[in-house]
């Protein structure tokens, strides 16, 4: 099953503030709307794109604990974008949704938090056949 760009959503998380710092809470099936099988941390210099591609069957939840970072979603019909510039805003990505990021100022990173592992037949990496992956599966498409 996977998504239109309505179930794409932003989700504002714990942030608790102290004299010598701040924390961020995230956890699965209370803030973080999925049980977490995978965490994993990107950093990349000011201008670069990464992901470019969807998943088949893993939804993400994106976090940007330092930096700036813009998210570019799509579903084969509309695009919306999203920019990730608090470390107590995440955005939930389901599956089917197309995902660009674009890292915008130095030292930005993205934290990942997936339901699933890494399972390499679950990426469709090339635009094109994502577009054919969602015009061959119309009746999975859910509002």
């Amino acid at each position: 099953m996977f998504y239109s760009l309505d179930a794409v959503k932003i989700i504002n998380l714990p942030h608790y503030f102290e004299d010598n710092g701040d924390l961020v809470v995230m956890e699965g099936l209370i803030n973080v709307p999925f049980a977490i099988a995978r965490v994993f941390v990107v950093r990349a210099p000011v201008g670069a794109i990464r992901g470019q591609h969807a998943h088949r069957a893993c939804a993400q939840f994106l976090t940007c604990p330092r930096g700036v970072v813009d998210v570019l979603c799509d579903d084969g019909t509309e695009t919306a974008g999203f920019t990730l510039d608090h470390p107590n805003i995440g955005l939930l990505v389901p599956p089917g949704i197309w995902s660009t990021q674009t890292y915008t100022t130095p030292g930005s990173a993205l934290t990942v938090l997936c339901d699933r592992p890494y399972e390499v037949e679950d990426y469709i990496r090339d635009y094109s056949d994502y577009l054919a992956f969602r015009r061959a599966h119309p009746e999975n498409k859910e509002n």
